[in-house]
């Protein structure tokens, strides 16, 4: 009898990449990577590569853990998913982290944007506007009224720092009862002037400033942000170390064109006091995506994994796991800097602790105090602040661990891979552990992923909701 050439692993629904109806898809193993299969009556067979580690991809289904639910729904079960969003009560997941974007415009006109913004108009776009402090306030509580307390809240854009009530909005977070409060910024303001800093440090402890920071190569500039911002981004750096103000440094990564500096960046972070950790983030196809090809530019979390293990001597496979909150898109790894030293989460957690502390096994997911513990250090919730809290209460898990003292959170360091699904790898059993969200203009909160897809105004799906049963186009 022959053989199929691949291995099926699970049955899920996605949606064809082109019109973005729904559809019936399989994940299989073939020759040690995992693709998407589907199938669309009008355009046919697609095959999308989800990942290039079998094993890892695997192993996310380890730190699959019972999701944390909002305070309130705010949309019912219609059409089902992903056509509900607002949080529906089908979705699994509450909001660890929730985006703000208070206004469409922008000082740079990158050619890849998932919000597509820009400053100036562009044929088919509305204008270019600031939300309001009414609507932006509005926006925040529809928040706190999901979260109760929100633990990370990111104010992006377009370009925030351009708004012209940029602080009366910090004003309108700090007078509400969010943890943590992250400023999405290509850093162009936080570079020349340098008075804005100085008043930002103000705000200080409860901020971290988001920088973009995507390569050093002059090229690679040009071709993300449309501009060479090497000394923009040194002089950004420059300012934010003075005024010591917490910064995560944020790089979109492009197969072929800035993933050979992963490494380089993670050193050039780690040499930066201000700095607490690098998010690397795969190009999601929405938006403005100008010289994208998906089958040669797209870039999956396991890979950029790999590269982040190729081009670091800092990091073990064991160092970079997956988020319990949506395991198959992040991924996580902590580092202490200690007396000009790198020393990584496993690093501290040795084999001998572990038996010491968990008779008879070296493996934490045979504890659940200590399993637990890794879960809660291992969230996109954490600030900084939080995240040292967090990794004290997992080192007093081993009592028999020597570990550093007087740890601050100017010692802890972050790497975080975030995947956002889109047209070509979404699938509905991995949105609906999404925990990351944006607030709609109208007070739904919506995944990141979904919002890109079908919410945002001028998206390819914004108006199409499905093709159900009943064999009519719903729209919203």
């Amino acid at each position: 009898m022959p053989t199929r050439p691949y291995l099926f692993y699970a049955l899920t629904n996605s949606v064809c990449s082109t019109c973005l109806n729904k559809l019936e898809a399989k994940i299989i193993f073939r020759d040690d990577k995992v693709y998407l299969i589907k199938h669309c009556l009008i355009h046919g067979r697609e095959e999308v590569l989800i990942a290039d580690d079998v094993e890892y991809y695997k192993k996310c289904n380890a730190f699959i853990k019972p999701a944390d639910m909002p305070l309130k729904f705010n949309t019912p079960i219609k059409y089902g998913c992903p056509y509900d969003c607002g949080l529906c009560p089908d979705h699994e997941q509450h909001s660890c982290l929730t985006l703000i974007e208070v206004t469409d415009q922008c000082n740079l006109a990158c050619p890849i944007c998932y919000a597509d913004s820009g400053a100036e108009n562009q044929a088919g776009h509305a204008p270019r506007k600031h939300r309001s402090l009414v609507q932006i306030a509005e926006m925040m509580d529809a928040i706190v009224a999901n979260e109760g307390s929100p633990q990370v809240v990111q104010i992006s854009g377009g370009e925030p720092t351009v708004h012209p009530e940029f602080f009366e909005i910090l004003d309108l977070a700090k007078e509400r009862p969010i943890q943590h409060l992250m400023i999405n910024t290509n850093g162009v303001r936080l570079a020349k002037d340098r008075e804005f800093c100085k008043r930002l440090a103000e705000h200080m402890p409860g901020i971290e400033v988001y920088l973009q920071f995507d390569s050093f190569e002059a090229a690679a500039l040009k071709e993300l942000r449309g501009a060479d911002l090497r000394e923009m981004r040194s002089r950004a750096l420059q300012n934010l170390n003075e005024f010591k103000i917490s910064t995560n440094l944020v790089v979109t990564v492009k197969k072929g064109l800035n993933d050979s500096e992963i490494g380089k960046i993670l050193d050039h972070a780690l040499a930066q006091d201000c700095v607490r950790g690098v998010t690397f983030q795969p190009i999601q196809a929405a938006g403005r995506l100008e010289d994208f090809e998906a089958g040669r530019d797209r870039y999956t979390l396991t890979e950029v994994r790999r590269s982040i293990l190729e081009q670091s001597d800092y990091f073990s496979p064991e160092d970079i796991l997956p988020v319990p909150c949506h395991p198959d898109c992040l991924a996580m790894a902590y580092a202490l800097k200690v007396k000009g030293k790198v020393i990584p989460l496993t690093s501290l957690i040795s084999p001998e602790a572990y038996v010491e502390t968990v008779p008879n096994s070296i493996l934490y997911e045979q504890s659940e105090g200590l399993k637990q513990k890794i879960f809660d250090l291992f969230s996109t919730k954490h600030s900084p602040a939080s995240a040292t809290t967090s990794l004290k209460q997992l080192l007093c898990c081993l009592p028999l661990l020597p570990t550093p003292t007087g740890i601050t959170y100017e010692n802890v360091f972050r790497i975080t891979i975030v995947q956002f699904l889109d047209a070509y790898n979404f699938d509905v059993r991995s949105v609906k552990r999404s925990c990351i969200h944006i607030v709609h203009p109208d007070g739904r909160i919506i995944p990141f992923d979904t919002f890109n897809m079908f919410y945002r105004e001028g998206s390819a799906g914004h108006h199409l909701v499905t093709n159900c049963s009943d064999g009519e186009a719903h729209y919203v």
